[in-house]
């Protein structure tokens, strides 16, 4: 009897020590140079340690310790992993009536592809706004127990919106008597459906303030929800500790939107001066999603698309690129967004080019998706940037993405949490 209970002493000791070993293993990245993305400097040589999930150190003069896990990445330039805030991960480009032919468990699973094409494509954390069912609520749960693979997701649920409004399917006849998800109508119809997309997962809210292009019956110029609903939307999100969304491609929508106190607009099409100087004083977030309309345009005719939506597209994308232009001239917060779904996965890189053309220079562009988009998602003390107490997430390329920021839509490496990803 004591023979056994010294063996299960013994091995029970032997794997508190491995358990040990395993949470205090330090992973050491060395870098050839690591962008410091606040500064636009790079530190040469650097060396960036890590514990478990977190970064604990970094610099170019920091020892690596013993018995450390070293990562080579010395001809490589190493930045934050990179944050999209606008993703639908659980779409694909396709009919816009796809959806309705897909069950909820099929749309997850579309997901769960498209997670990790995100991931490897150096999108370590992207901002999910709007999808069916929960069905991104699902995939976030899976990715952070671990498993299937993904970037860290901060989902919205189903994107709230009016009956007949850009939000609400549009390709179903009357008899089938259908609405989406997240369809209310009147002030206590939208306090309670924000109640409810928080009760099953939501971290964040989004709602569509004006009509939409890829949907049938609606005008991106006209406003949807009224002045009171958005009110009532963002004060009930934000009360219970959400921030908010709104797609919006302009006028009084996309205005009153920024008045009721959103944290960002998505889209922005016809934004004008006034919604500028509005969004520039309230310091709302622009979430252009721009690259959408090259990629829109030239492929469209292979979509399946009902000639309304195309004839809609023809009109608001020129007018989308020469407004943004104007609102990111004119210093509007800009955070890096997407849509991808409108378009495939994995090309998310693309928009950084846009947005140099637009005007920002390549490190700017890059702030967008780095420091600019943590702030927005309320995770600036996590990700973002390279720094101690952050977590482990960073992309490396080869040349140097702030003389060429296509650098970034040929990602070499990818780390998440301190775990290599893509090499």
């Amino acid at each position: 009897m004591k023979v056994r209970l010294f063996v299960v002493s013994l091995l029970v000791c032997l794997l508190a020590v491995a358990v040990f070993a395993q949470q205090s293993k330090v992973v050491a990245v060395k870098a050839g140079r690591m962008l410091d993305v606040r500064t636009g400097q790079f530190i040469n040589n650097a060396v960036i340690l890590i514990e478990g999930e977190r970064i604990t150190a970094v610099g170019a003069n920091i020892t690596v310790p013993a018995g450390a896990e070293v990562v080579d990445l010395k001809n490589m330039t190493v930045l934050p992993g990179l944050i999209d805030s606008h993703t639908h991960l659980t779409f694909s480009p396709a009919n816009a009536a796809s959806s309705i032919r897909q069950s909820i468990p099929r749309q997850a699973l579309l997901g769960a592809k498209n997670a990790n094409i995100t991931l490897l494509a150096g999108f370590t954390t992207v901002r999910n706004v709007g999808a069916g069912g929960y069905s991104d609520i699902a995939l976030r749960d899976a990715i952070n127990a671990g498993d299937v693979p993904g970037p860290r997701i901060v989902a919205s649920g189903p994107s709230l919106g009016i009956t007949g409004g850009h939000c609400d399917d549009s390709f179903l006849p009357w008899e089938f008597h259908h609405k989406s998800d997240g369809v209310a109508d009147g002030v206590e119809s939208v306090m309670a459906k924000t109640r409810e997309v928080i009760k099953y997962g939501a971290n964040v809210i989004k709602f569509c303030s004006t009509g939409g292009v890829l949907s049938l019956g609606d005008d991106p110029k006209h406003a949807e929800f009224t002045f009171d609903e958005m009110k009532t939307i963002v004060a009930e999100a934000h009360r219970l500790g959400r921030k908010v969304a709104a797609h919006a491609h302009g006028g009084e929508g996309l205005k009153q939107a920024v008045l009721a106190g959103v944290d960002s607009i998505e889209h922005g099409t016809y934004i004008d001066d006034e919604g500028i100087r509005l969004m520039k004083e309230k310091g709302t977030y622009l979430v252009p999603t721009i690259y959408l309309t090259d990629w829109f345009l030239e492929n469209y005719p292979s979509l399946g698309l009902p000639p309304q939506i195309i004839a809609k597209a023809k009109e608001v994308m020129p007018a989308m690129k020469k407004n943004l232009t104007h609102a990111v001239q004119q210093g509007v917060p800009v955070a890096f967004g997407t849509d991808a779904a409108v378009y495939p996965h994995g090309l998310n890189a693309r928009e950084f080019a846009v947005l140099v053309r637009m005007g920002l220079t390549p490190l700017q562009a890059i702030q967008t998706a780095t420091v600019h988009a943590s702030k927005l998602l309320g995770w600036e003390d996590r990700i973002g940037a390279v720094e101690a107490g952050k977590f482990a997430d960073l992309i490396a390329v080869e040349g140097d993405p702030t003389k060429d920021v296509t650098e970034l839509e040929r990602i070499k490496f990818v780390m998440k949490g301190g775990q290599v990803v893509r090499k």
